[in-house]
């Protein structure tokens, strides 16, 4: 099944798990990028995120044919509850339809109703999984890794 994997990391957290899931789903992948790409830490970081879940940002163009694969993995950190305003931005700029989706996300504590949230904007596909990680890139590798794998085996046969 050929597979996608789009993604948007604000930390490396979403990263950290796309790299992992592109090799062991030999897919392809695509980071999705906000047209001001300016590293934020602290105050101003908060402040920026809080700003963009506010308003939609303008990303930068995604070269990716969505009618060319059968499962989209779909990535995103968690802020306020729900998809990374830029997450949000893409999916609302393009259209999947009657594709098999999995999704994963990353968060510092809480989830909210992300998955709800995933499925509300992706109505007309089938979902065929879910995961969350808790500051992935605090956690131990080989942990995330395992339990990846463990994810991909309930949809991937």
């Amino acid at each position: 099944m050929k597979t996608a994997i789009i993604f948007y990391s604000f930390d490396g957290n979403c990263a950290l798990l796309a790299e992992h899931l592109k090799t062991s789903l030999k897919a392809d992948a695509f980071e999705i990028k906000t047209v001001a790409q300016k590293k934020r830490s602290g105050f101003a970081k908060f402040a920026w995120g809080l700003m963009m879940m506010l308003k939609k940002p303008a990303i930068q163009p995604l070269s990716v044919d969505i009618n060319a694969y059968e499962l989209i993995v779909l990535g995103a950190p968690v802020w306020g509850g729900a998809p990374a305003s830029p997450f949000v931005s893409f999916l609302k700029g393009t259209v999947i339809n009657g594709k098999n989706i999995a999704f994963f996300c990353s968060h510092g504590g809480g989830m909210g109703k992300i998955f709800e949230k995933f499925r509300s904007l992706l109505s007309g596909n089938t979902i065929v999984g879910e995961i969350e990680f808790n500051s992935p890139t605090k956690q131990d590798s080989a942990v995330i890794k395992e339990k990846l794998d463990e994810w991909v085996k309930t949809f991937r046969s």
